[in-house]
């Protein structure tokens, strides 16, 4: 086959999503250009293969277990994320939290806290955090674009790291169609995670900010002085459910493990847990414990159904993105537009280079898109591939390099979901909000860039690592020594 109609469809899928903005019509086409490609000339033979692509992601010769463990992980996270806003157990919560805030440092590390609890899902997160958090910045006094970047900065990042959030199963999935990966795919997220140099210095990024003020001194107030605070609620309508996925999640994965290896080894325990069904069933197990807890305060059968259809709206889009992914994958797989792509790499491109050229080119996908999904979809398959043809050793950190260029794009486009919702949640101009982010992403994303080239010459990680926590470590002390002469915004 043609090498430009190999690598077509993947130009046409970004083309399409940049033209449109849409990923769902954009990898829904791109799956239909792949599909002509692979069978021109044979409408009959390109039906049934749009079928078979469709039906293989769920069923083939027998359940593919580990995608529909997935997809029910997924629904119960968006019941779950809708029980929790609507029971009110978010606004509980924060009013609890209100009640021990004194100063505007406590109030800025509240909503980074805040964010960090509510990391199921980077959208719920950006909402329930924004919303909840207005009435403590407008007592303290922190700034909208200030409030919006720490919570925006809580959201997606911290999802990419998270193995229990709604984007864990869906990178896992990701990873586990890289058919010659020999590594448990939660083995290779959490590994992949370790790497995400764009991820970590943000969750770092933030606390610097939070804690010092820095790049946000010449701020001015836009808020109303004298707000109404309550000072009732309390932690546990949040903080059981949370507790339960986290810790129900950790339990099963550890007893699976044990069932099918016999020993206590970490190790052992984990490379043979099986993961997809650990994570449905402690989806389910929070589910249930926050819908009883929603009761308990007085929500209605009624209301209970009516959280749960909206749960299972607000996350069909994501089903739906999912489903399309697997797809494209395969059809790229079945293209061989991975391989065409990592011939050409090895051929011009240096290995010490192959990181930071992968991250620069997600950023600049996801950016264009607003989408860091979509990007997951598209590079992480093709990324692995030029990775084994340039430095197989560095395959796992080659794909946190797509995820977190993913990221960084998605992190500062004007057009991401996170980006306009975290805005207008915390009532802030969405354009006011990119143009206050950005100094600060592109500063953490330059420090990334740096940690990236360094793996690529080979230092080892916890050097790597250490460094970006000194570098970040130096910029909160200079901020705190220097205060007003550092101006970064």
């Amino acid at each position: 086959m043609n090498e430009f109609l190999s690598v077509f469809p993947v130009i046409f899928t970004i083309g399409v999503a940049l033209l449109l903005r849409r990923t769902l019509v954009a990898l829904s086409l791109g799956i239909g250009c792949a599909t002509v490609i692979l069978h021109w000339g044979q409408p009959l033979e390109m039906v049934r293969y749009l079928g078979s692509n469709a039906i293989s992601q769920l069923y083939q010769q027998q359940w593919q277990s580990w995608h529909v463990n997935v997809l029910a992980a997924m629904l119960l996270l968006g019941i779950l994320t809708s029980l929790l806003a609507r029971s009110g157990a978010v606004s509980a919560f924060a009013d609890w939290l209100f009640a021990r805030i004194h100063s505007q440092r406590q109030a800025r590390l509240a909503v980074v806290l805040l964010g960090w609890l509510v990391f199921i899902d980077g959208i719920f997160s950006c909402l329930a955090n924004g919303n909840v958090s207005r009435p403590l910045s407008e007592r303290y006094r922190i700034p909208p674009g200030q409030l919006a970047y720490l919570v925006d900065s809580t959201a997606s990042p911290l999802c990419s790291v998270v193995p229990f959030s709604s984007w864990g199963p869906y990178v896992m999935a990701l990873i586990a169609g890289i058919g010659w990966l020999e590594v448990n795919p939660a083995s290779a997220f959490l590994e992949v995670a370790s790497y995400n140099f764009y991820a970590i210095g943000t969750l770092l990024m933030v606390l610097v900010v939070a804690y010092s003020n820095f790049g946000f001194n010449h701020q001015k107030m836009m808020y109303s002085e004298d707000p109404e605070l309550q000072q009732a609620g309390s932690p546990w309508q949040l903080g059981l459910p949370i507790l339960t996925l986290l810790f129900g999640s950790l339990l099963m994965m550890l007893i699976s493990g044990y069932r099918s290896s016999g020993s206590l080894a970490p190790m052992a325990l984990f490379s043979n847990a099986d993961i997809g069904a650990a994570m449905r069933n402690s989806c389910a197990l929070a589910v249930l414990v926050a819908a009883l807890l929603a009761m308990r305060v007085g929500m209605t059968a009624a209301g209970l159904g009516q959280a749960l259809l909206a749960g299972l709206r607000n996350i069909a889009p994501a089903i739906a993105i999912i489903l399309l992914t697997w797809m494209i994958g395969r059809a790229i797989s079945d293209l061989g537009t991975g391989k065409v792509m990592a011939h050409y790499a090895a051929q011009y491109l240096s290995p010490s280079l192959l990181l930071p050229g992968l991250f620069l080119l997600c950023t600049v996908t996801a950016f264009a898109t607003g989408s860091s999904w979509g990007t997951f979809a598209l590079m992480i398959p093709i990324g692995a591939d030029i990775a084994h043809a340039i430095n197989p050793a560095l395959l796992l950190p080659a794909l946190s390099a797509v995820m977190a260029g993913s990221v960084f794009g998605d992190h500062c486009s004007p057009i991401s979901d996170t980006t306009v919702l975290s805005a207008t949640a915390c009532g802030c101009d969405p354009h006011h909000h990119v143009v206050t982010q950005l100094p600060l992403a592109l500063l953490t994303a330059a420090l990334a860039l740096l940690c990236y080239t360094a793996v690529g010459l080979g230092l080892a990680l916890s050097l790597v690592l250490v460094a970006l926590l000194l570098a970040l470590a130096a910029i909160g002390a200079g901020q705190l020594h220097w205060g007003r002469r550092i101006k970064l915004i």
